[in-house]
């Protein structure tokens, strides 16, 4: 069975306290998420702070509209460097989602490397290929724009 990686970098013109407290609070994600996406946080800890083992529940709506339970534990944590977030129910097989910050050059690096696994084995491959790798691409596009916006 086949798993992909989808890798970005983006330049934020922000410190990197700044930078950090706004990516590592759950709450922000709604901000960062394209509208299409009918993103919600459905967990009682959206207002707390990351921290390892912290479970978030969302509603999210990735294909034609139809809400989908999706619910993430965050793995790992170095506090200003990285944190870990991976799927436990949701429409991945495999979810496993890296933030990682760097400070350089007058401002934050962050880069995501996001490895995931479809279901449905070849069916799944095959949607990849058709939608799953193109709608990421949006995701990001959008969250980069908007994280620019933030900080720029």
């Amino acid at each position: 069975m086949a798993f992909y990686q989808l890798k970005k970098e983006q330049f934020i013109n922000a410190t990197l306290e700044q930078v950090w407290d706004f990516m590592s609070s759950p709450k922000n994600l709604k901000d960062i998420t394209p509208k299409h996406m009918g993103f919600d946080i459905t967990s009682d800890n959206k207002d707390d702070k990351m921290y390892e083992g912290m479970i978030i529940s969302y509603i999210v709506k990735p294909v034609l509209g139809i809400p989908t339970n999706w619910v993430t534990e965050i793995t790992h944590v170095v506090n200003k460097h990285y944190f870990v977030d991976e799927q436990r129910i949701g429409p991945y097989r495999l979810w496993h989602h890296q933030h990682i910050l760097e400070e350089r050059d007058g401002g934050v690096y962050m880069k995501d490397i996001v490895t995931y696994q479809p279901p449905f084995g070849f069916l799944g491959a095959i949607a990849n290929t058709l939608f799953i790798k193109r709608q990421l691409e949006t995701i990001f596009k959008y969250r980069f724009k908007a994280v620019d916006h933030k900080f720029n």
